[in-house]
């Protein structure tokens, strides 16, 4: 099957996306994108005994951006919040196979997903987040690079 610029992962993740849905009583939600450009993800994650036992997605993007929330859901379930953190989009994009570079920005929205939601999870259990969320102008240094 030719697949174009894309790896056959990226095209599997794409037409089969894994964990599409929403927890309705998710431990943790992260909400990341903009209406303007067209890719908005949201994440969540239900958390047991410190390890991610769910994750779901729902994305309203390209192909590149679902089979990002996808991927990404896959690598976190069953691990514990602090191998979760180590996430980055460097990784999502490994594990796709690779993605154009005009499409990275998608597994960016990817790990700033998971970022928002671990954050909340921590904000809901009264934890202090290690985490440093990245401003618009973080993210879009790293898109022109």
């Amino acid at each position: 099957m030719t697949t174009g610029p894309y790896s056959e992962k990226v095209m599997d993740h794409f037409m089969n996306p894994r964990n599409v849905g929403e927890i309705e009583d998710a431990d943790g939600v992260g909400t990341v994108g903009n209406p303007a450009c067209g890719d908005i993800m949201q994440m969540f994650i239900k958390v047991r005994d410190d390890v991610i036992v769910e994750a779901k997605f729902k994305t309203f993007g390209c192909g590149a951006a679902i089979a990002s929330s996808s991927m990404a859901t896959e690598l976190i379930k069953g691990k514990k919040i602090d191998e979760a953190l180590k996430i980055t989009n460097e990784e999502v994009t490994r594990e796709l196979g690779g993605l154009p570079k005009v499409k990275r920005h998608c597994s960016v929205l990817a790990e700033q997903a998971l970022q928002k939601a671990l954050d909340d999870y921590y904000t809901k259990h009264g934890i202090p987040s290690p985490i440093k969320l990245k401003t618009e102008e973080e993210i879009e240094a790293e898109h022109s690079e």
